[in-house]
């Protein structure tokens, strides 16, 4: 099977189950037991030194980086799907938000969980209130972040909002709840949540 995840449904690896799904191709799930330090030991750290997950092997490419793996897949296997062409115009919006995700959310709602002092002038991801009022924006009077297009975007965007209000990381604000709602009415995340909850029960690792 070409395309392979290195998983555990705990980690970021749990939202490329999700990409994959959207792709509707083949894949393989590989656990990596994080609880026993799976993820330093010396096979892992060849394909990622960071010794995190998610890693994505397709043959001999490997990509990490949750919105890293998500435009790739949608690149090479799903354009004009889930991803803007490069002629069409929503591809800046479709970049902008889908690397706004890692870059600006999730410092954004560790900075402020963790009380980090910093100067908004010199942190990538400004003051709390300026992300929230981004995330806003990007969702305001639209279905998705294209408008009415579902795109890999929304996986990234919106799989990483998922993930902070499942741990009460950022507030559940009404245009981010409807999102997250209309998000979770997708057969394909539907099926990635049974997946994972199927490797948790496999695994044993209820909370």
């Amino acid at each position: 099977m070409a395309l392979v995840l290195y998983h555990h449904p705990y980690s970021r690896a749990a939202t490329v189950v999700w990409m994959l799904e959207e792709l509707g191709m083949s894949y393989e799930l590989r656990f990596v037991d994080l609880l026993s330090g799976a993820h330093k030991a010396p096979e892992l750290l060849a394909l990622n030194p960071m010794g995190k997950l998610p890693i994505l092997t397709d043959e001999a490419q490997v990509v990490t980086e949750v919105a890293a793996i998500g435009l790739y897949l949608a690149d090479r296997y799903a354009i004009g799907r889930l991803a803007p062409t490069l002629e069409d115009p929503k591809r800046g919006t479709y970049l902008r938000w889908s690397l706004f995700a890692p870059s600006v959310i999730e410092p954004g709602s560790m900075a402020k969980l963790a009380g980090w002092a910093v100067k908004p002038s010199q942190a990538g991801w400004g003051t709390h209130e300026a992300m929230l009022a981004a995330v806003d924006s990007a969702l305001q009077d639209r279905e998705f972040l294209l408008g009415d297009t579902f795109s890999m975007a929304d996986v990234i965007f919106g799989g990483t909002l998922r993930y902070m209000l499942r741990f009460n990381m950022l507030e559940a604000r009404p245009l981010v709840a409807a999102y997250a709602e209309r998000l979770g009415a997708r057969p394909a995340l539907q099926r990635a949540d049974a997946r994972n909850a199927d490797v948790i029960k496999e695994h044993g690792l209820a909370r």
